[in-house]
Order: C-alpha cells, then sequence, then structure tokens
C-alpha cells in the first residue's frame, strides 16, 4: 500500500472496526471488533502467528534473562554501606561505578541492537548471559577505584540488550491491542529485578544461558511495513479454519502447512511453509540474516538522528527522568536506613525492598493491563482510530506517587518517621518506576513501529545519559542539601517533568505528521536492507 506522505500520520492506526469493514485480520474472543496490527503474515513461523504456548514460552526466556542481568546489575544497593566498611571504596565511589554502569548499558545499545538486527536477537541474548557470568566472578575481587570502575563499566556494556532489545523482542510477539499488558511483564521483571538484591549473581546469569539455549527461538521476523492508517488490504481474511489452526500445537501445525484463504481452500497464489524443526529453532545464526546486506555502520549511526523526533526524544526523557529517581531511591537506601535512628542491618535493607516489589506489580498492572483497556476505550471514542498520545494520560497518576513518594522518604527520613512510612514511599517510587518503564516504550514503539529499534537505542541513550549524571551527584547532592531539602527540589521538579506529557498530548500527532516524510525515507531504507520487523 502506497500512501503519500502528506495524508500519512505515523503510528495513528485504525484498531477497532466500529463497523465490521475493515478488510483485515481480526482478534478473537471477545475483541472480534479488534483489528490485528502490524498484520500477521501467512508463515507460521512469523511470531505474530505463534502459538499461545510458543509464545509464553519465548517471553518466560525474555523474563528469565531480564531477572538474570537486572540481578547483577542491582545486586549492592541493599549492601552499599557494609561494602564501602569491608574495602577500600567509598559509598561516593560505589554509586559512581553504578553511574558508569548504566552509562554502558545506555552506550552499549548502539553494538548489541545493531548486531541484533543483522543477525538475531538470540546469540545477542546468550553471549550477553556469558559474558555477564564471567564479570560477576571477576567482581568480589575488585579492590581498587579503578577495578570497579572497569568492571561495572564492562557489566553494563555486556547487559546493554535488557534495556532496548526486550522491548522490541515484546513488539515481535504481541499485537498493538496487546502490546501495553506485555511490556508492563517486561517492566515488571526489569524493575523488580533490580529490587531483589540477591548475592548469588554469576549463578543466576549462568543457569538463565543453559535455559535461554534450549528453548529460546530467535523472534526476528521481516514483515512488510506498517504503512497507512488502514491495513493492507490484500491480506487474506482469517476464518474459523485459519483460528483454529493457528492456535493448534506445532506438532498438528506441521502436519497441516498449506496457507488458506478466507474459503478455507488453499491460496492458489500463496506460498506453502512447514513450521521450523526444534534443532532449527536452536540455531545460533539463520541462514538468512547471513545473507542480508551488512548495514551495522548505518545502523550505528541511524540512532543519533532520530534524537530529531520529538516523540523520541521526549520518550528518552521520560524514562531518563524515571531511572533518575529510581537511582535517587537506590543510592540513599542503604544511606537512610542504615543509619540512626533505623540502624537496619543489610539484611533488613534488602528486605525493605519487598515494599518495592510490591509496589511493582500495582504499577505493572495499571500501566499494562488497565492500560490497553484504556487505549482501546479511547480508540471507539475516536471512531475506532488509535492514536499513541492515548496511552499517555496514564502518566496522570505519576503527580501522587512521585512527588508524594519522595516527600514521605526524604522530608521523613530528615525528621525521622517511623521506618514504615519509609517503606510505604519505597513502594509508591517502585510503583512509579514501573509505570515510567512502560510508557515512554509503549508510546515510542506505537509511533515508529517500523523503526522502534533504531529508536529505542535513541530512547535507552538518553535514558541512561542522564542517570549517569544522577549517579554520579546523588551522594554529594544529598549530604550537601540535607534529606529535607534535597527531596524537596526533587518533588517539584517531578513534577515539571510529569506535566511535559500534557504537551505531547495535545500537539503530538501534529509533530508525528511533521516527521512522516523522514519516517517514509527510513523505513525504504531498512525494508530494502531486510531490516523490518
Amino acid at each position: 500500500m502506497t500512501v503519500s506522505s502528506h495524508e500519512y500520520i505515523p503510528g495513528t492506526v485504525h484498531l477497532v472496526d466500529l463497523q465490521g469493514t475493515i478488510h483485515a485480520r481480526h482478534a478473537e474472543g471477545g475483541k472480534r471488533d479488534i483489528v490485528l496490527v502490524p498484520p500477521p503474515s501467512a508463515n507460521p513461523d512469523d511470531p505474530l502467528n505463534w502459538t499461545p504456548r510458543r509464545k509464553l514460552l519465548s517471553l518466560t526466556c525474555l523474563c528469565i534473562y531480564i531477572l538474570a542481568v537486572g540481578y547483577a546489575s542491582a545486586a549492592i544497593y541493599s549492601v552499599l554501606v557494609p561494602i564501602s566498611e569491608a574495602t577500600s571504596l567509598s559509598v561516593a565511589d560505589l554509586n559512581a561505578g553504578t553511574g558508569y554502569m548504566f552509562l554502558a548499558f545506555g552506550w552499549g545499545c548502539l553494538v548489541w541492537q545493531s548486531l541484533a538486527q543483522q543477525y538475531g536477537k538470540r546469540p545477542v541474548y546468550l553471549f550477553s548471559l556469558l559474558a555477564t557470568t564471567a564479570i560477576m566472578i571477576w567482581a568480589p575481587y575488585t579492590n581498587s577505584n579503578g577495578q570497579w570502575i572497569a568492571n561495572k563499566i564492562l557489566q553494563g556494556f555486556v547487559g546493554a540488550p535488557i534495556e532496548s532489545l526486550c522491548e522490541i523482542s515484546v513488539s515481535d510477539l504481541y499485537f498493538t491491542h496487546e502490546r501495553g499488558t506485555y511490556m508492563g511483564v517486561y517492566a515488571l521483571f526489569l524493575a523488580g529485578s533490580n529490587f531483589l538484591a540477591p548475592y548469588w549473581c554469576a549463578i543466576f546469569t549462568g543457569g538463565a544461558f543453559v535455559i535461554l539455549f534450549f528453548l529460546m527461538e530467535e523472534t526476528n521476523f521481516e514483515r512488510a511495513p506498517l504503512i497507512g492508517i488502514e491495513p493492507d488490504e490484500q491480506l487474506p481474511i482469517e476464518s474459523a479454519s485459519d483460528s483454529d489452526s493457528k492456535h493448534m500445537d506445532p506438532a498438528d501445525a506441521e502436519k497441516q502447512p498449506e496457507v488458506r484463504n478466507a474459503t478455507g481452500t488453499p491460496a492458489a497464489n500463496e506460498e506453502t511453509y512447514t513450521m521450523k524443526t526444534y534443532v532449527q529453532k536452536l540455531s545460533l545464526l539463520r541462514k538468512e540474516d547471513l545473507r542480508k546486506k551488512n548495514r551495522l555502520g548505518s545502523m550505528l549511526i541511524r540512532p543519533f538522528i532520530f534524537v530529531t523526533f520529538p516523540a523520541v526524544a521526549f520518550a528518552g526523557f521520560m524514562y531518563g527522568s524515571i531511572v533518575c529517581y529510581f537511582n535517587i531511591l537506590n543510592g540513599t537506601a542503604s544511606l537512610i536506613l542504615s543509619a540512626a535512628p533505623y540502624n537496619f542491618p543489610s539484611s533488613m535493607v534488602g528486605l525493605a525492598y519487598v515494599a518495592c516489589l510490591i509496589g511493582v506489580c500495582i504499577g505493572t498492572v495499571y500501566s499494562g493491563i488497565l492500560g490497553d483497556r484504556v487505549v482501546i476505550w479511547k480508540a471507539r471514542r475516536n471512531n475506532g482510530v488509535m492514536e499513541p498520545e492515548h496511552r499517555l494520560w496514564m502518566y496522570c497518576a505519576l503527580f501522587v506517587l512521585i512527588p508524594g513518594g519522595f516527600l514521605i522518604w526524604g522530608v521523613g527520613a530528615a525528621h525521622h518517621i517511623h521506618w514504615f512510612g519509609l517503606v510505604f514511599a519505597m513502594g509508591m517510587l517502585a510503583c512509579s518506576i514501573t509505570i515510567g518503564c512502560q510508557i515512554p516504550c509503549s508510546y515510542c514503539i506505537d509511533c515508529y513501529k517500523d523503526i522502534s529499534g533504531d529508536a529505542m537505542v535513541t530512547v535507552i541513550i538518553i535514558r541512561n545519559t542522564m542517570s549517569f549524571a544522577v549517579s554520579y551527584g546523588i551522594t554529594p547532592w544529598v549530604t550537601n542539601m540535607g534529606y529535607q531539602n534535597a527531596f524537596l527540589v526533587a518533588a517539584f521538579v517531578a513534577l515539571a517533568q510529569i506535566s511535559v506529557f500534557f504537551a505531547f498530548i495535545k500537539w503530538g500527532r501534529g509533530m508525528r505528521k511533521a516527521t512522516a516524510p523522514r519516517y517514509l525515507n527510513y523505513v525504504s531504507q531498512m525494508k530494502a536492507g531486510g531490516l523490518t520487523h
């Protein structure tokens, strides 16, 4: 389908078929008026066509990866003071090292995202786990500031796929109307892994490598770009027999490889497919990926260009702000709870993070399940058309959660309130962090689905550069200003930052329309290189 750049608005799609007239595949069950966006191909190995069990297995492997790498990145937060006492490293040195790690987490995405698009996501995930395992074995033997910083930079670089690749893997598997829910699962495990703070990181990452090697599939799939508000009318309509075959077990599906048209008979002009065998799924490098023209150079440059897309820059800024709040909480948790009058031992500081896990779960339900329902509801009220800005209304909850959490946490610590108040504030902030992780990622992908791999790298670079700056200055900032003044400033800054989403609700559509010519140009370049997904 060819569309004039003057008519096309990236991210605006017809999601709800109110009149029952759209010639495209629809969702099943109680959502039969929901159009499947992006349109699935006829290939049973298209991740969008996988059975629910096959998708669940892939999502489970993804969550295991996130947990393993997330564990390793946050394991020291509850024991900053004991580590400082046992080594020659100050708390400021430790926080600075984690700041360098988050910087490397962001900039490492330039390399890993490009390699994943060119050669596949599966080998990138496996290498990331193997390298993280080796680095975590080395970590206990670092006893100088130089070694500590080197360890954290390497850890951030090899663990970078957790930051931008996982979101794209989720979008490979799920349609627009359900993407928010599963992006919420991603946010749950990303934030949850950072709040669990375990101590056997190398064992976790090594075990995760074995699990993913035998169970994780490649989700890269070259599909037609999503161009135009309406779905591609050339796609065959899904019949009842198609629906049944799409959800049968892989063993049964292999016996019926033909693609069928709306009448249930084999389509004469369609290809026939045979589903991959288990051994083929274990392959680290696929033939079709090796045959692609090497475009790593252009992929390394493209994320810097996408910072000029307002929606991408906005997503990066909003995501970066949330991670700054996460770093402020983690960077001060051990300082506040281990000091008088609380005097928590390191084990109790770690136990306090249970409140964060509860908050993360609440944030996941709010931004994921409820968020998808809000998007569908808004689309129905908009003549069936979904705008990515519909999802931004979920930011409203953060007006209470973040400033309120900061005031209870910082001002409360300054006035020595009961420890339960501080733990409650940790839960509030963890809930808001999960919401703030999910919404900007979903918004960026909704706006620019066909370039989302590169766009998410831009988002993460912005996010982690902001995170680095805050991590580097947390300890002197809190020490010089005092808890009360520091967190009063943080609360009011958060209010101003969150308010930015109103500008994009009002003008976001117009800004996306202005980027349409450039967006279509990049989509055509990526399609020529076989890099659309």
